[in-house]
């Protein structure tokens, strides 16, 4: 689990700026699908996020992602998780990016760029990508 005490508002705090991540990255390649945002309910579900919870928090996330220029706010939580937290959102991320079965130009940049901010080493975010990109090829 991600929280150890139950503050409520760390928890939506967190979770709005891990679903602005998200959102951020399936809008880089200008082309939000429904399909990307059904992969960010999933994963938003799979982080411990109540299910009624989910459009509330996805609206949020939106409202700031169009208002920020920049992602180090969305990622100063997310980088002082556990590694094995900040894998699965790399997988997400990823996912997002293989949705369409194609990683753009924007898309890998963002990625190397958020490798560096959440201190995720080279062969594990390469190993991450490589195991999503197959997993999308099917």
């Amino acid at each position: 689990m991600f929280f150890k005490k139950d503050n409520n508002q760390d928890k939506n705090d967190f979770f709005v700026k891990v679903c602005a991540l998200l959102i951020h990255t399936a809008k880089i390649d200008e082309n939000y699908t429904n399909h990307e945002e059904e992969i960010i309910k999933k994963t938003l579900e799979e982080l411990g996020i109540k299910k009624e919870n989910i459009s509330q928090t996805l609206s949020d996330a939106k409202k700031i992602e169009q208002n920020s220029n920049q992602i180090l706010d969305f990622t100063k939580q997310v980088k002082i998780l556990p590694k094995e937290n900040k894998i699965k959102i790399i997988e997400a991320l990823w996912s997002i990016i293989y949705s369409d079965k194609d990683a753009d130009l924007y898309e890998t940049n963002l990625m190397r760029r958020l490798a560096g901010l959440l201190y995720i080493d080279t062969k594990t975010m390469g190993d991450i990508k490589e195991t999503i990109k197959k997993q999308n090829s099917k």
